[in-house]
């Protein structure tokens, strides 16, 4: 499956804010929204993501005030985007090798989508349960065909 295929299925939704924001904005984002990243937008091309790694390695434990951090100066930059022709297999990769667990997903006119680890585990373990399916029944004979 192509990611493009997952930001479908999913929404194309994606939760941002702009580099001046603060990180408490961020962080009520998160919690309001029930996410683990913001992106970090100029404009539509994301130039950061905020993530609960980030909140606890450069804000918690440097003692960082909320409400006067901008979230620039804590995002991880150098956002590491798919594309939505790559395949599923490709975001793994991407995904282990980095330690990562979203990956914004762009093309040239901007950001698409992101999708995070879960979104690609739901997916693999609803594919894993209909071929189980199909197997089962092809072998109890219930298979059409």
């Amino acid at each position: 499956m192509k990611l493009a295929g997952i930001i479908k299925k999913k929404g194309e939704t994606v939760f941002s804010l702009d580099a001046d924001a603060t990180v408490k904005d961020a962080v009520d984002m998160m919690v309001e929204k029930n996410i683990g990243a913001v992106m970090i937008m100029d404009g539509k091309h994301p130039i950061g993501i905020f993530t609960e790694r980030d909140l606890l390695k450069r804000v918690c434990a440097k003692c960082g005030v909320l409400s006067e951090t901008p979230v620039k100066e804590v995002m991880t930059a150098g956002v590491i985007c798919g594309s939505p022709d790559d395949d599923i297999q490709y975001a793994i990769n991407v995904m282990t090798q980095h330690r990562i667990r979203h990956l914004p997903i762009c093309d040239e006119t901007g950001l698409k989508g992101i999708i995070s680890i879960g979104d690609i585990l739901k997916l693999m373990y609803k594919s894993t349960e209909e071929e189980n399916k199909m197997l089962r029944n092809y072998i109890s004979d219930k298979y059409p065909g």
